[in-house]
C-alpha cells in the first residue's frame, strides 16, 4: 500500500493536474464559449448540488473571497458541463477530483478562459473545502476541482513563485468553497477501490458519476 506523505502527494498532485489539464485526451467537447454567466442576484454564497450515483453533495461557494473561481464553476454548472462527468482521481487521505473526464476517460474540454489564481484569499485547504485544480501554471484553472479529505495546509499559498514539484509552497491551490451536505458521500467516494487506466492513476474501479449538477 502506498503511504502518502506531503512531499509525495504534492509531487503526485502536480503531475496529476498537469496530466488532466494540459494534453487533449479525447473528443468530448462542450462549447461554452458563447454562454453567459448566471445572473448575479446578490447571493455571495450560492450552493451547487452534485447528484452522483453514490449520493448527493452540496457545495457552498464563496463569491466574496473567490469571485472568479466561483463564477467559473457556476458558469460550467449552468451550462451542464459537469453532467455526466466522473470523479476521475481518488486518493484516500488526500482528495477526490472531478470536472474533467467522462466515464470512458475522454477529457471534456472547456472553452472558457482560465481564471486568475485566488489562493491569496485567506481560505485554507482544510477538510471539506473545494479547491480549483490546475496544471503547473498557477493561473490555469478552468472547470476541474477537488474536495479535500483532510487538512492539506501544504497546498495553501505561500509565495508568488512556483517551486519544483515536491518542494511545497508557491502559489498553492485556490479554495473556492466548502461542502455543506454530503461529506459522508465524499468519504464513501474516497473509500472506493482504484486502479490505473492508461496513464491515469487513482481512477475508481466502479465509476462515480456526477449525474446532474445544478444551483440550489
Amino acid at each position: 500500500m502506498i503511504r502518502w506523505n506531503k512531499a509525495t502527494i504534492s509531487f503526485a498532485l502536480a503531475l496529476a493536474l498537469a496530466a488532466c489539464g494540459g494534453e487533449r485526451q479525447g473528443g468530448d467537447d462542450m462549447d461554452t464559449s458563447k454562454a453567459q454567466p448566471p445572473p448575479d442576484l446578490g447571493n455571495m454564497t450560492p450552493q451547487v448540488v452534485l447528484e452522483t450515483n453514490m449520493g448527493t453533495i452540496v457545495m457552498e461557494l464563496d463569491k466574496e473571497k473567490a469571485p472568479k473561481s466561483a463564477e467559473s464553476i457556476l458558469l460550467h454548472v449552468e451550462n451542464g458541463f459537469y453532467d455526466g462527468l466522473m470523479f476521475h482521481r481518488v486518493i484516500p487521505g488526500f482528495m477526490i477530483q472531478a470536472g474533467g473526464f467522462t466515464p470512458d476517460m475522454m477529457q471534456r474540454q472547456s472553452n472558457q478562459p482560465s481564471v486568475q489564481n485566488e489562493a491569496t484569499n485567506g481560505l485554507k485547504n482544510a477538510r471539506g473545502t473545494i479547491a480549483m485544480a490546475r496544471t503547473n501554471d498557477p493561473h490555469s484553472a478552468q472547470a476541474q476541482f477537488f474536495i479535500n479529505l483532510v487538512d492539506n495546509g501544504f497546498l495553501d499559498f505561500t509565495s508568488e513563485t512556483t517551486p519544483s514539484p515536491g518542494q511545497g509552497g508557491g502559489w498553492g491551490y485556490a479554495v473556492v468553497g466548502h461542502v455543506v451536505e454530503g461529506m459522508d458521500v465524499v468519504d464513501a467516494i474516497a473509500a472506493a477501490p482504484t486502479h490505473t487506466v492508461g496513464r491515469m492513476d487513482d481512477v475508481p474501479v466502479e465509476t462515480v458519476i456526477i449525474e446532474k449538477a445544478y444551483v440550489k
